[in-house]
């Protein structure tokens, strides 16, 4: 049989079109796949292909400024000093122990401070060091070596030293606002990071560095205008340090407030710390800004608040005049004066305050009941307490940690409410800070509306624009007008009459104020008999009240009252001082 021609026209065309038809079919497998890799699995393969040569890096924003008035001018109390942060990326570094001899060198330690986190295997990061100046940055770049790399920070730095260093607060090494006004505030000073995509070589260092590799730009924090007079605040804090000194305190707060829109002039604690080395401090409750995180008892200020509460009431007026028995004997309990108090007799409302009597704060709320204490005195004086003066509540000022303060409820609970109330007219059994006693009295001055006190005056945001920021009403009708024009001349009266050196001339400036004495309560209950609190405030002004002061001395270890020898005298520094540095118009008529 013989054998097909395998080398025939008709086999050679059959094998070259089985050929081509394989060669189409390689070529057409070959184009759907790459349609699908670089058509519908672009974006996939782009990422796949660049995740290890492209890197997304933080661009932090640059944080606001702060200033604070000087007269007609600012100047600013907090400023940034660019340092730099080392990290390296150890799959990078070939050689350790090389590169943490290099890094020793710079930076300074020993370099088996460095190799350990060199060595890392589990990590892409590491921080080698911290508030690298510019020298030592600019030696590391200079280094070329791969896996190395340093990040500029903004420091803060303090032009004005310490001063205000609560009422500012500081930021913390991670870049957050840690206390006063950094924390409050954060958000609006640290501003926006961006973020910066770029292609890098094997070792991880960005081939170009042009605007095109910007993914977002950063946004600047806010710069902050403060509503705080550097001169101002100067002095009180000269006055309160010295008082600490004198009165052997725990703490002493003092403030000076604008009763017209809630602006706070000067703030001031001690003792204090320095922000730029709040790291070295060990005691954290130094960080605190004791005017708004200190609540404590305030003792027989809250007097003038509640006579100015029984005349918004219309249960007394301010001719009104009293018989004060010198005792009370409440839920069982005797409620007395102090020894200066001239004894049972006719009293004026002028002498209620003067003479600090609490049997007289406790008749105003036997008044608010129909004459004597009750569930209708309870829920009146409770709401004057709450919705009037706002006490149990956060003012809301610009600082971290403000503190509520504490007011009873007037709800009867078996246990002595009448009394817990009585004491309270009076100024124990509820706690208040300095903000909150400063501006329920400026509330009760200026007419009657409670402004939010308030710390920032004005802001720029990173565009340049400059925004002012406006009083805020909290409260209306705090009082009625008729009743503020009443409390000026009662307060008038007890600065009058007690012993101030110099003393204050009435007949061109108006000068008022309340002392408070309040005993220390015991972790377990009850009162010690021999550690108290020192309490004022006060007002200055000419035709009208200007500023309002208060003054918390805390556990002062003076002779007499803890009022009136601890924390008098702060007051009086301080009224003396607005009026001689020109700080008060006087009187026009």
């Amino acid at each position: 049989m013989a054998l097909p021609n395998t080398n025939s026209p008709s086999q050679i065309t059959k094998r070259i079109r089985i050929f081509y038809g394989a060669l189409v079919f390689i070529v057409a497998v070959f184009g759907v796949r790459l349609f699908y890799v670089q058509i519908i699995r672009y974006d996939h393969y782009k990422k796949a292909a660049l995740s290890d040569q492209l890197k997304q890096y933080e661009i932090p924003a640059t944080r606001g400024l702060i200033s604070v008035h000087d007269g007609d001018s600012s100047v600013p109390i907090v400023l940034n000093q660019k340092l730099y942060t080392l990290y390296a990326d150890p799959t990078f570094i070939k050689d350790p122990t090389k590169a943490a001899e290099k890094v020793a060198s710079i930076v300074g330690g020993k370099p088996s401070d460095y190799i350990g986190k060199l060595k890392l295997k589990d990590t892409r990061y590491v921080v080698l060091g911290k508030r690298l100046s510019e020298d030592q940055h600019n030696k590391i770049v200079a280094l070329k070596m791969p896996g190395l790399g340093t990040q500029g920070l903004d420091y803060r730095t303090y032009p004005q030293g310490q001063l205000a260093a609560q009422l500012l607060g500081f930021v913390n090494d991670d870049g957050k606002g840690t206390y006063g006004l950094e924390q409050a505030m954060n958000k609006q000073l640290a501003g926006t990071a961006g973020q910066l995509k770029a292609i890098t070589d094997v070792n991880g260092v960005p081939l170009a560095a042009s605007d095109n590799n910007i993914e977002k730009p950063a946004i600047s924090g806010d710069n902050l205008e403060l509503t705080i007079d550097l001169t101002l605040q100067k002095q009180v804090e000269q006055y309160v340090a010295s008082a600490y000194s004198r009165t052997h305190a725990k703490t002493v707060n003092a403030l000076i407030l604008d009763p017209k829109t809630g602006a706070v002039k000067a703030m001031a604690n001690y003792p204090t710390y320095d922000p730029a080395q709040y790291n070295k401090v060990s005691d954290a409750s130094v960080f605190n800004n004791g005017t708004v995180t200190n609540s404590i008892e305030i003792g027989s200020i809250m007097k003038t608040l509640t006579t100015a509460a029984a005349l918004d009431q219309k249960v007394i007026n301010p001719n009104t005049t009293y018989y004060d028995p010198a005792h009370w004997v409440v839920d069982g309990f005797n409620i007395t004066n102090i020894e200066e108090d001239g004894g049972a007799g006719t009293k004026s409302l002028g002498d209620l305050l003067n003479l600090s009597l609490n049997t007289g704060a406790t008749w105003e709320l036997m008044q608010m009941g129909g004459g004597q204490i009750n569930e209708r005195a309870r829920n009146n004086w409770h709401n004057y307490m709450v919705n009037h003066y706002l006490f149990g509540k956060a003012t809301g000022i610009e600082q971290g940690y403000e503190a509520t303060g504490y007011v009873p409820s007037p709800a009867e609970n078996g246990a002595g409410i009448d009394l817990t109330y009585a004491n309270t007219s009076f100024g124990q059994a509820m706690t208040a800070t300095p903000i909150q006693a400063a501006s329920a009295l400026a509330a009760v001055l200026n007419g009657g509306t409670y402004y939010q006190p308030h710390l920032v005056d004005s802001y720029q945001t990173s565009d340049g624009k400059n925004h002012s920021v406006a009083p805020k009403v909290l409260a209306s009708h705090v009082v009625s007008p008729d009743v503020s024009q009443a409390m000026i001349p009662l307060m008038q009266f007890v600065v009058e009459h007690h012993f101030i050196v110099p003393p204050f001339d009435q007949s061109k400036y108006i000068v008022g104020g309340k002392t408070g004495t309040a005993q220390i309560a015991k972790p377990g209950g009850g009162y010690y008999d021999d550690e108290f609190n020192g309490t004022y405030v006060g007002f200055v002004g000419g035709d009208s009240v200007q500023y309002v002061i208060a003054v918390f001395v805390v556990q002062p270890h003076v002779g007499g009252y803890a009022g009136s020898a601890a924390a008098q005298p702060v007051f009086a520094d301080i009224a003396h001082m607005l009026i001689n540095n020109g700080y008060v118009t006087p009187k026009t008529h």
